[in-house]
């Protein structure tokens, strides 16, 4: 879900795996006027979503309570730019509130708790990097040292943070794969996991359980307990068949665990998180990110190559509604009530691998 140009095969993979304005909007974007922002387009889709052209090489996209704002990862995928943006938002009208311009390029995001401190990936510097949002400036930066077998640095890819332990997670994209957890305050690594298989793509706690559930290009998925660092045990829901498992979900009351496929079995794997046997496989096609609303019941999957996002009833699994927002739906997030979905929507790389275009950010008003 992550690319630009690249330096090395692991962060070459990391990179892979990731209109008329409203009244609103004008008004803000005059509040911003000093800002060296550029007017982008704004527009809606066919079923009705804002939408609003943001920048070259988006990522993911994560609502802080802090200051009710969402955050975008910007890569700033064209020639001749160095570094990226992070980019604030107002929620409602996805106008810019502010900018935190990096020296290195953003694709994976992560928030504290309070939502003041922000963790981003850095691929294909092969680090993670801490940002106070109350200040808008990078604290600390951790760079990875090791390497894959092939002697290319490793692809730091998913983020996510234990509100428990205060610990992060940063899953490494190469083979082996390997999976670092990290002191948020110091920035320390204090734990390392190995032979995660091949690319670690998505990571997902379950603090109740003390477990970290990681997906790989190997076509599994690791159990892991978060108080060890230990994998406890290794499901593949695709058996023998090829599967490069993507993202994941969790249902906290029903104990079903979703797997995202986008590439080879291009489907979405529900288990049992018990024990995890294949409960059943969703019939919607390529997935990519997936979300689930308990406060709506709903579950939300991208679809990059269709170039849509599927909402789902979490009971039935009907569709309750398709969202067409082409090129390539990337990331999802959800604000804090649940009442809105945002999608960052990317488009095709160029042959030397920049973004083709200006990537986008939705925002869907839910059922």
């Amino acid at each position: 879900m992550f690319p630009v140009r690249f330096t090395c095969a692991a962060a070459a993979v990391a990179a892979v795996l990731m209109g008329a304005v409203p009244a609103s909007a004008q008004a803000q974007a005059a509040q911003n006027s000093a800002r060296p922002v550029v007017a982008h387009a704004y527009q809606l889709s066919p079923e009705g979503a804002l939408r609003r052209d943001l920048a070259h090489g988006l990522y993911q996209v994560r609502y802080s309570p802090f200051n009710q704002s969402l955050y975008v990862a910007s890569t700033e995928a064209q020639p001749g730019v160095r570094g990226g943006v992070i980019y604030q938002l107002d929620p409602e009208t996805l106008a810019t509130r502010g900018l935190i311009h990096t020296d290195e390029k953003n694709f994976g995001l992560a928030l504290n708790p309070a939502g003041d401190t922000l963790f981003v990936t850095n691929s294909l510097a092969s680090a993670v990097s801490k940002i106070d949002l109350k200040e808008g400036k990078v604290l600390a930066r951790l760079k990875f040292t090791e390497k894959s077998t092939d002697g290319s640095n490793y692809g730091p890819r998913t983020v996510v943070h234990d509100a428990g332990s205060n610990l992060l997670y940063v899953g490494g994209v190469g083979d082996p794969g390997m999976i670092w957890a990290i002191d948020a305050d110091t920035m320390a690594v204090r734990a390392t996991i190995g032979n995660a298989g091949k690319w670690v793509t998505g990571l997902l706690l379950d603090p109740a359980q003390h477990r970290l559930y990681s997906a790989n290009g190997d076509g599994e998925v690791l159990v892991i307990d978060t108080r060890t660092h230990t994998i406890e045990q290794r499901w593949k829901p695709a058996g023998d068949a090829k599967a490069l498992l993507v993202n994941l979900a969790l249902d906290d009351k029903t104990q079903r665990l979703y797997v995202t496929d986008h590439s080879q079995q291009k489907t979405t794997f529900v288990l049992d998180a018990r024990d995890g046997s294949v409960i059943t496989r969703l019939p919607v096609g390529d997935s990519m990110d997936i979300l689930l609303n308990p406060a709506r019941n709903q579950l939300y999957i991208g679809h990059r190559d269709q170039g849509t996002v599927s909402i789902l009833d979490a009971t039935d699994y009907r569709v309750l509604q398709t969202h067409h927002l082409p090129p390539n739906p990337n990331s999802l997030a959800l604000d804090a009530d649940g009442s809105h979905l945002y999608v960052t929507v990317k488009t095709p790389f160029t042959p030397d691998r920049f973004a083709s275009g200006q990537g986008s950010v939705a925002r869907i008003q839910l059922p």
